[in-house]
């Protein structure tokens, strides 16, 4: 993960991470149907996934509507 992050800020971008990839997983969406639905690349989901991206407030409410989310579950999910 590039950018000088605290461990807690590293911790809550897994976090964040783990609630997208659980909500598209529990949906059956491969990583690369949600990049389509979303308009991002398929590279860009796996790493946010992963928690090696710092995701904008924008493609977080992006990913939540394609996940039939508010972008406020994924981020109560990170907490």
């Amino acid at each position: 993960m590039s950018g000088n992050y605290t461990k807690q800020e590293r911790t809550f971008l897994k976090r964040l991470g783990k609630a997208i990839k659980e909500r598209r997983t529990k949906k059956g969406l491969s990583q690369e149907r949600l990049a389509e639905l979303t308009g991002l690349h398929r590279t860009y989901v796996g790493s946010a996934e992963r928690g090696e991206r710092n995701i904008s407030a924008l493609n977080t409410k992006v990913l939540a509507d394609a996940l039939d989310c508010r972008a406020s579950d994924l981020f109560r999910s990170a907490e």
